[in-house]
């Protein structure tokens, strides 16, 4: 959970956390994990491949509102509010670890500095849907893919699964333009845009290759602070603080 934490869990906290997982389980490309509505009394970790998070409009149509990756809990929201207000689903195949709310009840319980991890990953989430927003909202087609692209970069980066090149996700374009509320034709131009200023090139099958990473940026207004990279401080301090109140 390195891309969430920032730090690393103690032998006992990660004890905890691997007897937390009741099962795995194999989820086929673009199936469906958790319907919007549906109650939920477990929570998903992803240990291979990307979970998409999608809201339908009444006509069928789909909007994405996020994207989780290896090192992320899908849905530990639903651990207080035992329902998602919106749907996930894998892009390609997805290897997941399911822990039932119970467990993480104890984990809780056991734990306050894991508590205060877990947490935090949920804010961490915030963090990202604020960002999208932002994103939407302010920049055009081209920033707002640009800006996507960058996100899936840094958060792989902190995972150790950026080869500094390919892009390690292969969403398609439609994929795209239901991120970043457009089309699927202007993400098609738009695509043919960052190709011709030479920060990318198509590969085919959703792969893409980074060219000129530092403009990519430029262009999507991206800056990675809301990721917080280091956010492990403020968790260190109040395990410093915990463990001296027992002492």
């Amino acid at each position: 959970m390195k891309g969430r934490l920032r730090h690393e869990l103690s032998a006992q906290e990660k004890a905890w956390l691997e007897d937390a997982v009741g099962r795995t389980l194999w989820l086929e490309p673009r199936q469906t994990l958790v319907q919007r509505g549906d109650r939920v009394e477990h929570s998903y970790y992803i240990i291979e491949g990307v979970v998409l998070r999608s809201i339908d409009d009444r006509s069928g149509q789909r909007q994405l509102v996020g994207l989780n990756i290896p090192g992320d809990f899908v849905d530990l929201h639903g651990f207080p509010m035992k329902r998602l207000d919106h749907s996930t689903s894998a892009l390609g195949h997805v290897h997941l670890a399911e822990v039932p709310h119970s467990a993480i009840a104890d984990l809780v319980d056991r734990s306050v500095h894991l508590a205060r991890a877990l947490w935090s990953s949920t804010l961490l989430d915030a963090a990202m849907h604020r960002e999208w927003i932002f994103r939407l909202g302010r920049l055009n087609a081209e920033g707002r893919i640009a800006h996507l692209i960058s996100e899936i970069i840094e958060r792989h980066k902190f995972v150790g699964l950026y080869d500094g090149r390919t892009l390690p996700v292969s969403l398609l374009q439609r994929d795209y333009a239901e991120a970043c509320g457009i089309t699927s034709v202007h993400a098609n131009r738009s695509f043919r845009v960052l190709k011709e200023r030479g920060v990318l090139e198509l590969r085919g099958e959703g792969r893409i290759e980074i060219l000129d990473e530092a403009e990519l940026k430029r262009l999507g207004e991206f800056e990675g602070d809301y990721l917080y990279g280091e956010g492990a401080l403020a968790l260190d301090s109040f395990e410093d603080r915990d463990q001296q109140a027992l002492r």
